[in-house]
């Protein structure tokens, strides 16, 4: 298949565009948000191929994946008049937990025939308001990166973007009382500043951004994984982590109690719990490695690439018959 999807989640994209299909990612000379292209920080198949919204009208495409209330519109606009769900099939991604009036946020998919809603977690399907829409819920997956747990450096790790923006979501004002317990890594877009801004002294918490294949590397040899996000879906960066082989300290909210099981490490409700477990790992190595190494083995059974794809298969041809 011919599938159009626009590059906006480089991380899940990076898993989806592992399948059979050519892919096909809109591209503007500024690379803004509607046409960033291929991956600069991600490993891409050649199967992705970028395409300008003039070529798009006369490209043969079989499905259009939305993932933004905007791309109704552009898609038709771009497509020559094509429109999603009707005269080309189509499902809408919904990559995130709601944000409004929970739990009766009404999603801006709801109440539609013509497309089916496809959430990457059970826990968004329940909190959105989905109306009438025919829902599906096609969980993570992920490209293995190995199993590459050293736990050598006595730090934590934490991965999250815009810490400073997204303040309590991401649980950004837990990170001063959990620095205390662990010195903590943090990495991805925009954490530069971090310390200054929480009033931490920088070797209590660095923030850095990195490609994805430095990004694993640079996790893995942290002693664990943090997670001490509040509200967001589930966050590809803690299922990496376990697949690195990596234990897990996280809240325990949104779909993160079903992502991470007895044994793989800790989750609570309890920031000082939080605290406590990331001490215990930081002074037994060896029982880090050992929860890693579990933490690895859920992941690989709930979270592998093949079952994932082969979920998306499914469904991509039951739209398009």
């Amino acid at each position: 298949m011919n599938i159009l999807l626009w590059h906006v989640h480089g991380s899940w994209t990076t898993a989806f565009v592992q399948g059979p299909h050519t892919y096909l990612v809109p591209v503007t000379p500024d690379r803004g948000p509607d046409g960033l292209g291929r991956a600069r920080t991600f490993d891409w198949p050649d199967s992705v191929r970028e395409v300008t919204p003039g070529q798009l009208a006369d490209t043969p495409v079989d499905v259009v994946v939305l993932q933004r209330p905007h791309e109704w519109r552009l898609a038709e606009e771009w497509l020559g008049g094509r429109r999603p769900g009707r005269d080309v099939p189509a499902v809408y991604l919904e990559h995130n937990a709601p944000d409004g009036s929970v739990p009766c946020t009404r999603h801006p998919a709801a109440d539609r025939d013509d497309t089916v809603l496809v959430h990457v977690t059970h826990f968004n399907r329940l909190f959105w308001d989905c109306g009438s829409t025919r829902t599906r819920v096609i969980e993570h997956g992920i490209v293995d990166p190995g199993h590459r747990y050293t736990g050598r450096l006595a730090r934590a790790a934490v991965v999250v973007n815009d810490p400073v923006r997204r303040g309590r979501y991401t649980g950004t004002d837990l990170l001063p009382g959990l620095s205390e317990a662990a010195p903590l890594d943090v990495f991805g877009m925009r954490t530069e500043g971090l310390a200054e801004h929480l009033g931490l002294d920088p070797e209590r918490c660095r923030g850095r951004d990195l490609p994805q294949a430095l990004l694993h590397t640079a996790m893995a040899e942290r002693r664990l994984y943090l997670h001490p996000v509040r509200w967001t879906s589930l966050g590809l960066s803690l299922l990496e982590a376990m697949h690195l082989g990596m234990p897990v300290v996280a809240l325990a909210t949104t779909e993160a109690v079903a992502a991470v099981p007895p044994g793989t490490g800790t989750l609570s409700t309890r920031p000082e719990e939080l605290a406590r477990a990331a001490r215990h790992y930081l002074n037994e190595p060896e029982a880090a490695a050992e929860d890693g190494a579990r933490a690895r083995r859920a992941a690989l059974d709930r979270y592998g690439l093949k079952r994932f794809l082969s979920d998306w298969e499914h469904l991509l041809t039951e739209v398009r018959s």
